[in-house]
């Protein structure tokens, strides 16, 4: 574990500044759902994001899915710091033990973009009209980080 703790440590601290507005990143989502998230960037502006998780809003929910397509605005924050703020339009999958649901979703969030390193620290939320196997209104959401393999 120590010497995991140190490559990621080393990574972090020689890499050259990266641009996360390319490549592919992978990382972690706590929220709802709370699993895995990634992007994958198509250009400088827009990107697939992507999350599996579980989500604990049920106790019947099994797996949940969503995929995201976003656009970015490098303008809207004006700070020294890099943010980013994000949005765009997705689809959800939530499996249950009895049933599943199918829905549309949209996005918004911020993201940090720290200096020199591969990484971006992200919140988020998301409305979702789930219209399979019947209509409904949910909300997901969370905040996260990801490691860009660039």
């Amino acid at each position: 574990m120590k010497k995991f703790l140190f490559v990621i440590l080393l990574l972090l601290l020689t890499s050259s500044v990266f641009s996360q507005q390319k490549g592919f990143g992978v990382g972690l989502i706590a929220g709802e759902p709370t699993g895995i998230s990634a992007k994958y960037w198509t250009s400088e502006i827009n990107a697939f994001d992507f999350g599996l998780g579980y989500s604990f809003t049920s106790s019947k929910s099994l797996l949940d899915f969503y995929i995201d397509y976003v656009f970015h605005n490098t303008e809207w924050i004006q700070a020294e710091e890099k943010f980013i703020v994000y949005y765009g339009p997705g689809a959800r999958v939530k499996i249950f033990k009895d049933n599943s649901r199918l829905g549309i979703r949209g996005v918004a969030g911020i993201i940090w973009v720290p200096s020199n390193a591969p990484i971006d620290i992200f919140f988020e939320l998301a409305p979702v009209f789930d219209f399979i196997p019947e209509t409904r209104f949910d909300f997901a959401g969370g905040v996260g980080a990801r490691y860009f393999f660039n």
